[in-house]
Formats: C-alpha cells, sequence, structure tokens
C-alpha cells in the first residue's frame, strides 16, 4: 500500500488518480485544512476503484501509529504542509511548526514501522534568486521566505536521515508552478479565500467570482516586467510522482529532482493565452512586488528525464483550456 498524506489538496489528489490508475493501493490521510471530502468520491471514481481515507492530522503521533499499523505500507507519498508564500510572511511559525513538525513526526512513524520509502513535495522555492538560470540541481540553495526555507529544511532532514539509516530511501521532487487540471473538470485547484497563487486567481476573475486579477510587480527585469515562471500541467505533475515511486522503487538510491517544463512563461503571457483559448477577458491591475518573490524561476529538467525518464507532454494551451473545464463546471469549487 501506498500511503499519500494530504492526498485531498490539488496537487496530492491529481496524484492520487494517477497512482491508482497504474495499479497501487491507496491510503489518503488528510486532515481537510486546505481540501474538501468531496475530493474523494471524485477520486475513487476518476481513478476507477477503492481508495482508502483516513482524516488525521500527521502531527498527530498516536493516530498516525494507527494508520500506519492497520496495513503495510510500502511507501509514502508526502504532500501534506501549508504552501501560500505570502501567508508564510504573515504566519511563520505556522508554517514551521506545521510543515517541519509534521514531517518530523511522519519520519518518526516511518522508523518505527520499518517503512524506507518516500517521495516528498518540495519545491523550486529552495534556490531563492536564482544566481543562474535554468535551475539545476546543484544551484545552491538559499529560500527566500518561510515556505521555502521549511521545504528547504526538510530536504535536509531527509538527507541526514539517509546517512543516519542507509536503508532509507527518498526522492525529492522540486516542483515549479503546477496549474490546470484534471481534464474530466471533475478536480481542480480550489483554495479556501483568496488566491495566492496566479491561475486560481485567473480563473476567478473569468467566472466573476472575483472581479479583477492583482499582478504583483511590473518592474522586474523580465520580457514585460511581469514575473517569470516554469508552469507544468498538473497532471503532468502527477505523472513525475509515478514515475519518482518507480525509481525509489526500483533502484536502491535516493534523488532530487527538478519538476518542471524547462521553459519560463511571464504573468502576462499565461493571462494572454487564457483569453486567447476561452475568449474571456481577464480584467487586471498592477500592485507592488510581494515579498519573498524572485523575478524569474525555472527548471533544467535533463536530469528528469535521464533518471525518471520522464518529461512533460503538455502545453500552456492545455494548462489553461483544462483549468476552465474545472473552473466553469465548478464556479464555487467542490462543494462543502
Amino acid at each position: 500500500m501506498i500511503l499519500v498524506t494530504g492526498g485531498l489538496g490539488f496537487i496530492g489528489s491529481h496524484a492520487c488518480i494517477a497512482l491508482r490508475r497504474a495499479g497501487h493501493k491507496l491510503a489518503i490521510v488528510d486532515n481537510l485544512a486546505n481540501s474538501k471530502l468531496a475530493v474523494l468520491e471524485r477520486i475513487r471514481d476518476l481513478a476507477g476503484g477503492d481508495v482508502a481515507f483516513h482524516r488525521a492530522d500527521i502531527r498527530d503521533a498516536t493516530a498516525l501509529a494507527a494508520i500506519f499499523g492497520r496495513d503495510p505500507v510500502e511507501a509514502v507519498i508526502h504532500f501534506a504542509g501549508y504552501k501560500a508564500v505570502g501567508e508564510s510572511v504573515a504566519k511563520p511559525l505556522d508554517y514551521y511548526e506545521n510543515n517541519i513538525g509534521g514531517t518530523f513526526v511522519l519520519l518518526k512513524t516511518m522508523e518505527r514501522y520499518a517503512v524506507r520509502r518516500i517521495v516528498f513535495s518540495s519545491s523550486a522555492t529552495v534556490y531563492g534568486d536564482p544566481q543562474r538560470l535554468p535551475l539545476t540541481e546543484d544551484h545552491p540553495l538559499g529560500a527566500v521566505n518561510p515556505y521555502g526555507r521549511t521545504k528547504q529544511f526538510i530536504e535536509v532532514i531527509l538527507k541526514d536521515r539517509a546517512i543516519g539509516s542507509p536503508e532509507f530511501r527518498h526522492a525529492t521532487l522540486r516542483y515549479f508552478n503546477p496549474i490546470g487540471a484534471h481534464p474530466s473538470g471533475r478536480i481542480g485547484e480550489d483554495p479556501r479565500g483568496i488566491p495566492n497563487n496566479l491561475f486560481p486567481y485567473v480563473t476567478q476573475v473569468a467566472i466573476k467570482r472575483l472581479e479583477k486579477l492583482r499582478i504583483y510587480g511590473n518592474d522586474y527585469g523580465t520580457v514585460d516586467g511581469t514575473g517569470v515562471r516554469d508552469y507544468i500541467h498538473v497532471m503532468d505533475l502527477a505523472e513525475g510522482h509515478l514515475a519518482a515511486l518507480k525509481f525509489l522503487l526500483d533502484k536502491d538510491r535516493s534523488i532530487t529532482v527538478n519538476l518542471g517544463t524547462g521553459r519560463g512563461n511571464s504573468v502576462l503571457e499565461v493571462v494572454n493565452a487564457f483569453e486567447r483559448v476561452t475568449g474571456i477577458p481577464i480584467a487586471r491591475e498592477f500592485a507592488p512586488r510581494r515579498q519573498g518573490d524572485v523575478a524569474s524561476c525555472y527548471a533544467d529538467v535533463s536530469l528528469a528525464s535521464r533518471e525518471l525518464g520522464w518529461q512533460t507532454k503538455l502545453g500552456i494551451e492545455d494548462m489553461c483550456r483544462d483549468a476552465w473545464a474545472w473552473q466553469s463546471a465548478n464556479p464555487r469549487g467542490f462543494p462543502e
């Protein structure tokens, strides 16, 4: 059985579908802090099979031990964690306590039950302000916000754990910017409150839940002054987890790898692509830069291609089309 923490969230839910359709038996652990129970039935419908679910917080050692003790766990895929850059600047202690504390309890429980394989949801934010582009995995780390620092610290913890336990293996996946949705339109990104990420903000303006898009910063040294990011379709990212899990189960070593497209698009380029695909104009206004943001960030993905046999298949227009299919079919997101 593969245990998936945070499996009802945006990336976790899409990964669960890919994993289940590949034949893996799954159990999801989620405390519903940033997700909704309605996602579970949609995962089951789309994956074509049953998926076990435990409502629990990974910081709860007793609850976690009961879950691990129920069925043998072959490997863990760890998504659970807070993930908004701006919120992390305002609430750093919450991020350290939840992200690092939760991972610590999870790793101790894995140790207790002799589970030695974990796929970890890291982030390109660990690189900080890029010294060179595209970003390779050997680029110096220097996260510039608390969210990124929690990911960076957890990466260190995983490496130290592997040194202390030679049988322990981890696949650390540094995501770039996941957008899009499942092509069915049945699951997608459903943030609580005002979105912190670009794409749900765009789709909520398109559906008229929000009046206009706020673009943070138009004075960066980029093609049009707006921030440049490596946007990756969430379904490609889900397949990346499947490839990483296979790597861990087949190979006797750990890996740290970028998951992105290897291309950068500015905020305005993405918004223009959305307008082109949907025919819907997006009202917008510029706002000051956000603390903790960098001007440009995109990946070198050659290691993922070489070691995992993985590469992206979907482009920015696919991301726009599928994100709009999700939002237009679910204007208020998932039901409570």
